[in-house]
C-alpha cells in the first residue's frame, strides 16, 4: 500500500486560502445537507500533560467520500518555542476499502481551514461594505486570518492588538509588507476595536478580552481562539447582544466556553443560537437582517473540514506530481 506525505509547505504550496475558502463553504454545505458524519471530537486531557491531544474523526459521502481523522495536539507554551501550538496530521482513508492513502500536516491544515471558514462565514453575515478590520491576537492564525479577510472584502485598514505590545508590533510589520492597506498596531484591545466592522480574536485567552461597549453597531466578529467549555474570547454581553452563528451547534453546546459561559451567567437562554453557518450557506435559515445587528461567529473547527482540505490535498497532489509517497 502507497501512503502519500505532505508536509507544511506542500500543503500551504498546495491549498491557497482563495482555494480553501471555497473548499469549505462546499464541506459546510454538504454537512448541512445531512452528507458528513461527524461525531463530537474526544478530547485527551491528563492532569499532568502539558498539553492535550484532540480527536477528530468523520466521513464524507459523493463524488469524493473519503474517511479522515485528524490527531491533533493542543500545546500553549509552544509559541514560547517558536513554534505553532497545534501539532499533529490529518488522515486520508479510502471510502471503498478503508485503506490509508495520505499523511498529512495538520498544523497547515488547520491554519488554512480555520481562517477560510471564518472567511466563508464573513461572505455570509458581515456587512458588504465592512473592511475596517481588527485582529485580536498576534499568532498563526491572526497572520491567516489578515489573508482571509482580504481575500472576502475590501479591507481600509488593520489594527492589530495583542496581550504583548511587541508581538503586535512584529505582525503589523510582517503584513506591511505583504499588502497594500495600512496596518498599525495598537496598544490596547479597545483601541483596536474603536469603529471595526470586522473583528476576529484569535488568542490564547482563558478570560474575556473583547467587551461589549467595545464593539460598533454593525460589526461581525469571528471568534476563533477560546475552545474548550471554560475559555472564552468575549464578555457575556457581547455573546448577549449579537446574533450567534455557530459552525456546529453540537460542539458548542459541548464545547464553546463562549456560550457556555453566556448561558452559565443567565445572560442569554440556551436558544440564543441563531442557526448554523451551513444552514445559512444552504439557503435554510436566515444569516444578517440588518444594517445595524452584530454578528458573532463562534468557530470550534470541524472534523469535516480537516477531511475536505485531506481529500482535495491528495487528488491535487497526484496531479502536481507533489509530496512524498512511502510503501506502508
Amino acid at each position: 500500500m502507497n501512503v502519500l506525505l505532505l508536509s507544511y509547505e506542500e500543503v500551504a504550496a498546495l491549498l491557497p486560502m482563495e482555494e480553501c475558502i471555497t473548499l469549505m463553504r462546499e464541506a459546510l454545505v454538504a454537512r448541512a445537507r445531512g452528507q458528513v458524519h461527524q461525531p463530537l471530537r474526544t478530547i485527551v486531557r491528563p492532569h499532568e500533560a502539558a498539553g492535550l491531544m484532540g480527536l477528530m474523526p468523520a466521513y464524507t459521502s459523493g463524488a469524493h467520500a473519503a474517511f479522515g481523522l485528524k490527531a491533533i495536539c493542543v500545546f500553549p507554551g509552544n509559541p514560547a518555542r517558536g513554534m505553532d501550538a497545534h501539532q499533529g496530521a490529518v488522515l486520508l482513508f479510502s471510502a471503498e476499502t478503508g485503506e490509508l492513502q495520505a499523511v498529512v500536516n495538520a498544523s497547515a491544515v488547520t491554519e488554512v481551514r480555520t481562517a477560510a471558514v471564518s472567511g466563508v462565514a464573513t461572505q455570509a453575515l458581515a456587512r458588504d461594505d465592512a473592511g475596517d478590520l481588527a485582529i485580536i491576537g498576534a499568532g498563526v492564525q491572526a497572520r491567516s486570518h489578515v489573508e482571509a479577510m482580504s481575500h472576502v472584502r475590501r479591507i481600509r485598514r488593520c489594527r492589530v492588538a495583542s496581550r504583548r505590545i511587541e508581538n503586535a508590533r512584529k505582525l503589523a510589520d510582517e503584513l506591511r509588507a505583504k499588502y497594500e492597506f495600512p496596518i498599525e498596531a495598537v496598544e490596547t484591545v479597545e483601541e483596536a476595536l474603536r469603529g471595526a466592522d470586522l473583528i476576529v480574536t484569535a488568542t490564547s485567552a482563558s478570560e474575556p478580552v473583547v467587551r461589549r461597549e467595545w464593539v460598533a453597531a454593525g460589526a461581525h466578529i469571528n471568534a476563533v481562539g477560546a475552545c474548550t467549555p471554560t475559555a472564552r474570547e468575549l464578555d457575556a454581553a457581547t455573546v448577549a447582544a449579537s446574533s450567534l452563528f455557530v459552525d456546529s451547534a453540537e460542539s458548542a453546546t459541548n464545547e464553546g466556553g463562549d456560550y457556555l459561559c453566556a448561558v452559565a451567567e443567565g445572560v442569554i437562554s440556551q436558544s440564543h443560537i441563531r442557526a448554523e453557518l451551513g444552514d445559512v450557506l444552504d439557503g435554510t435559515k436566515p444569516g444578517r437582517t440588518s444594517a445595524d445587528e452584530v454578528t458573532l461567529f463562534k468557530s470550534l473547527g470541524l472534523a469535516v473540514e480537516d477531511l475536505a482540505a485531506a481529500e482535495y490535498l491528495y487528488r491535487k497532489s497526484g496531479e502536481a506530481g507533489a509530496g512524498t509517497w512511502v510503501n506502508f
